[in-house]
């Protein structure tokens, strides 16, 4: 009986523990979802130049490091406000390259399907409760593939080549939501701070890379 108890209570409480930390990820999400898009909005009203692909990466990965070495502090949720907010900026930019171009319903579109995407995957994976660890492999070797391509793409420029890595970082970022949420709910990842920048990082991506491919596909990318 005893041991029956101490199961119960612990399972309990492994559960309460889950169900906080999806919730306190999907919370902190929608905050640093709603402080970049102001960021971003900022931004295109300012008509701010973008910072260019040295600064962006250096921002970024500096930014992404800050928020690993602060994940267990208060400090973190800063550090992702931070992380999250520079990269409103640099979408601000592009934004208003898209727009100014004519391509406003593009970015409808893209936020759109975005959104679409995001949902459906995150409810198949909490409705299912299917453990999506088996993807890690793939996830892996997909890395690799799209770091490949983006070298080759920065010195070869080719269009196609272009359109083949948004595709490819659509179904990677897709893969890794899967995957995150998988381990939320499995108890695999106890640290949201950590999960909204993976879940945050994956939505930017698919929505960049949603947008490329719709630009190309309507021929606003001339």
């Amino acid at each position: 009986m005893n041991q029956q108890s101490v199961y119960s209570t612990s399972s309990q409480t492994s559960v309460l523990q889950t169900n906080k930390v999806l919730r306190n990820t999907y919370m902190l999400l929608a905050m640093t979802l709603l402080f970049s898009a102001a960021v971003a909005g900022i931004t295109m009203s300012l008509n701010l130049p973008h910072p260019g692909l040295i600064i962006t990466l250096v921002g970024f990965y500096g930014l992404l490091f800050l928020v690993h070495k602060t994940s267990n502090s208060s400090a973190g949720v800063v550090s992702v406000f931070a992380f999250t907010g520079f990269l409103g900026y640099t979408l601000g930019p592009i934004l208003n390259m898209v727009i100014g171009a004519g391509g406003g319903e593009l970015v409808t579109t893209a936020l759109g399907g975005t959104a679409l995407i995001f949902f459906a995957l995150s409810a198949y994976v909490l409705t299912t409760k299917k453990d999506m660890s088996f993807l890690n492999g793939m996830l892996f070797a997909g890395f690799w593939v799209i770091l490949i391509g983006m070298i080759a793409n920065m010195f070869l420029n080719i269009p196609a080549l272009s359109l083949g890595m948004s595709a490819l970082f659509i179904l990677f970022s897709s893969g890794v939501i899967l995957v995150q949420t998988s381990d939320i709910i499995k108890g695999g990842e106890r640290n949201y701070v950590l999960a909204t920048v993976t879940l945050y990082v994956s939505l930017y991506n698919i929505f960049i890379s949603l947008l490329n491919l719709l630009m190309a596909f309507s021929g606003n990318d001339d």
